[in-house]
């Protein structure tokens, strides 16, 4: 007598070469092929490069943020210099 194990790994080797051997198996490699050529013609780009995009991004927006801050301080303190001047 088979034991469970056994009969699970028949059972599913069967189906397995089955699936090779239907017209299942060219249907999912041209799907597959059709899939890759449309990806390849889009403009996608890894999770690690949108990462690494999105990180760039905040620190260039915090950098502006801060160079925003510093411009208003300099104008700020150069109208204060004029006003003095003219007094």
């Amino acid at each position: 007598m088979i034991n469970r194990n056994e009969w699970l790994n028949d059972f599913q080797k069967n189906i397995s070469e089955l699936i090779a051997k239907s017209p299942a198996a060219d249907i999912e490699r041209n799907v597959k092929a059709f899939m890759g050529q449309t990806f390849s013609r889009m403009d996608l780009v890894t999770r690690d490069e949108f990462d690494t995009y999105k990180l760039m991004l905040e620190r260039a927006l915090t950098r502006i943020a801060t160079l925003e801050q510093r411009i208003e301080q300099l104008e700020g303190s150069d109208l204060t210099q004029e006003n003095s001047s003219a007094d």
